[in-house]
């Protein structure tokens, strides 16, 4: 695995003119890894990120993004649980 620069990475014309980023495909490697560290913590910043980035071959924003989409993900389960109980009970 390499790191490509943001220069390289394919690009799609939005409406506004905007570019829009390619989905990235996280290995099942890279995404158990990944889940782990969620389950330690879930905020990574700072040089921890740096260096999960970097031992994943991956970029920081692209963690940045994982952690961000995994902890919305997280309260979503989170709130269906609650609301499933409630419903059990009532």
């Amino acid at each position: 695995g390499f790191l490509i620069s943001k220069c390289c990475l394919p690009t799609f014309k939005a409406k506004a003119g905007k570019a829009k980023r390619v989905r990235t495909v996280f290995t099942s490697e890279q995404l158990a890894r990944l889940e782990k560290e969620f389950v330690r913590q879930q905020y990574m910043v700072g040089m921890e990120r740096c260096l999960l980035a970097s031992s994943l071959h991956l970029t920081e924003e692209q963690v940045k993004v994982w952690f961000q989409n995994r902890r919305i993900k997280w309260r979503k389960q989170s709130l269906e649980q609650q609301q499933a109980k409630l419903a059990k009970m009532g």
